[in-house]
């Protein structure tokens, strides 16, 4: 394992090995983490395949999400409890003013008035579909990806298709159609199903 306590190629087929014996080890997010806070606990769930990139993926402490990472962006080395701070002391008492009220100078209004305002930031969202029509949202901000593949019911998306492009509202119709046309098959196949196992329990009856 690295100094800085990121997963090195054996420490990852611990994990596996612990995963497949039904005892999964319990990892802890490493500086490296985006989106997540560092030093917070998670359980491995299961390794993508080929072993690049993103391919752990992980369920956070707290959370029914399941989020990719990869092996800079995870330890197996629990960290130190942070001890809890002191309390601060009581502020001091404020000083009597006799006469009048003092106020601020003309010049520090004027440079805080003179405070550069913040530059905008790049932002790239990309919605993504499986073929089984389960939608899901990646979000950058600059360089930094502040969500990591957050399911996203597909209503949501039908209601948002209303507002783009007619091209992008005509892609994502199309694959919205064919998860709908999906789940009627499916619908039709559990209700002949139905009519089978009742008659069966008429027979038997």
């Amino acid at each position: 394992m690295t100094e800085s306590g990121a997963l090195e190629p054996q420490d990852v087929e611990r994990l596996r090995v612990a995963l497949a014996e039904g005892k999964p080890t319990p990892v802890w997010f490493t500086p490296a983490a985006v989106g997540v806070e560092a030093g917070q606990q998670a359980k491995v769930v299961a390794f993508d395949e080929p072993a690049e990139g993103d391919f752990i993926q992980v369920r956070p402490h707290g959370s029914r999400d399941v989020l990719a990472f990869s092996p800079a962006e995870l330890t197996t080395v629990k960290p130190p409890v942070k001890p809890k701070p002191a309390p601060a002391p009581p502020p001091p008492e404020p000083p009597v003013v006799v006469q009048g009220i003092e106020s601020a100078p003309v010049e520090e209004t004027r440079s805080r008035s003179r405070a550069k305002p913040q530059q905008p930031v790049e932002i790239t969202v990309t919605l993504h579909a499986t073929p089984d029509g389960e939608w899901s949202v990646d979000v950058l901000v600059g360089k930094k990806r502040t969500v990591r593949w957050v399911p996203v019911p597909a209503g949501d998306i039908a209601r948002v298709a209303k507002s783009l492009p007619a091209e992008v509202g005509e892609a994502i119709a199309v694959s919205l159609t064919a998860a709908r046309e999906r789940q009627l098959r499916r619908v039709a196949e559990l209700k002949a199903e139905l009519e089978l196992a009742q008659r069966a329990l008429r027979d038997l009856g």
